[in-house]
């Protein structure tokens, strides 16, 4: 199988005594390309160093995530726009509004958000979009802005059936991960609804890992898990998932 895992976050320190080895896991279980999004300053360097580590498989891309939107937030999106006109970046984000851990920026993490849909367009790249407890917010942000000037994914996609409609209808994709695994989650409906060419691929690791790795460090290789879930909830191959979900990839990315 060809799987690539569209948001991985394989620089961080949790990988710091074994990357090499996961990463070759990963590649024994057909994963060809690892997306990596960006977090904030702090995790641009070890991001590229992981890009040095492993060209041409770990492939990064750049934003300010909506949890690290404080109160330098506007120094925060100056590095971005600085990275952007220095290095080749795959995507921006991640990006998007999270008003799960913290409401105080919401004002700002909306800011920001529009900023990054900006240099979206005018880079010409897929936007990768985190929406926790915020997706109809960022709907009304995208409506805004002006549908299909922008398209990407929304990672880790936490809607229902009906959302993921409303998010394809627009033009972006769903990002499926090890939360499809999870016996009360909402991701197969949400999956059906899509449909295989909607669909991206990926991990959030080390967060999120797939049943039976639940609560543990996750990892590319785990993505197996996730194909096999995906081909019942949507009654074809493991083949045909890694394979179409990439070919999605591929294309959105452009890779």
């Amino acid at each position: 199988m060809h799987i690539i895992d569209t948001h991985n976050h394989i620089y961080l320190p949790e990988f710091d005594s074994d990357r090499e080895t996961v990463v070759m896991r990963a590649e024994a279980a057909g994963v060809r390309k690892i997306m990596m999004p960006n977090i904030d300053s702090s995790s641009v360097t070890p991001m590229l160093a992981a890009e040095k580590s492993f060209p041409g498989i770990c492939l990064p891309m750049m934003g300010l995530h909506p949890t690290s939107v404080k109160e330098d937030y506007l120094t925060e999106l100056a590095m971005v726009e600085k990275q952007l006109g220095e290095h080749r970046y795959y995507g921006i984000g991640e990006t998007g509004i999270d008003l799960y851990w913290d409401r105080t920026f919401i004002k700002e993490q909306k800011i920001s958000f529009r900023r990054h849909l900006e240099l979206a367009e005018y880079y010409g790249l897929p936007v990768v979009i985190h929406a926790r407890e915020s997706l109809e917010i960022i709907l009304g942000e995208i409506d805004a802005f002006g549908p299909g000037r922008v398209t990407g994914v929304f990672h880790a996609f936490p809607g229902s059936a009906a959302e993921a409609r409303k998010v394809t209808a627009i033009g972006f994709m769903i990002g499926i991960g090890g939360v499809v695994t999870f016996r009360n989650g909402r991701q197969g409906e949400a999956a059906i609804e899509a449909g295989i060419n909607n669909i991206l691929l990926e991990t959030d690791a080390p967060y999120l890992a797939p049943v039976p790795h639940r609560g543990k460090r996750n990892e590319s290789s785990y993505l197996t898990l996730v194909i096999d879930k995906l081909s019942e909830v949507l009654a074809i191959t493991p083949a045909e998932v890694a394979d179409r979900s990439s070919a999605n990839a591929a294309r959105l990315f452009k890779i």
